[in-house]
C-alpha cells in the first residue's frame, strides 16, 4: 500500500475506487472517484445518492464542489 503523508495522497490512492462522499446538507453520494483537484472538487462515475443508507436514485457521472464536502471515505 502506498504511503499517505498528505491529504491529497490519500485521495490519489482512492482514485478509481468506490468512495462515499457526505455533504454539508446531509446528502451522501457513493461512486467511483474519477478525478479531483486541489479544491477537492470531485467527479464520481456510477454515482448514487443515498438517504439513510438506502439507494435514493442513480445519477451516473456527477461533479461535486469541494466546499460542500464534509468527508470522503472508502465505500
Amino acid at each position: 500500500m502506498a504511503e499517505t503523508s498528505r491529504p491529497l495522497d490519500a485521495l490519489n490512492n482512492a482514485r478509481n475506487k468506490r468512495v462515499i462522499i457526505e455533504l454539508k446538507n446531509g446528502k451522501q453520494f457513493v461512486g467511483n472517484l474519477k478525478a479531483f483537484d486541489i479544491h477537492i472538487n470531485a467527479v464520481l462515475e456510477e454515482a448514487e445518492e443515498r438517504e439513510n443508507g438506502e439507494l435514493k436514485r442513480k445519477l451516473g457521472v456527477i461533479f461535486i464542489r469541494g466546499d460542500t464536502i464534509i468527508f470522503i471515505s472508502p465505500a
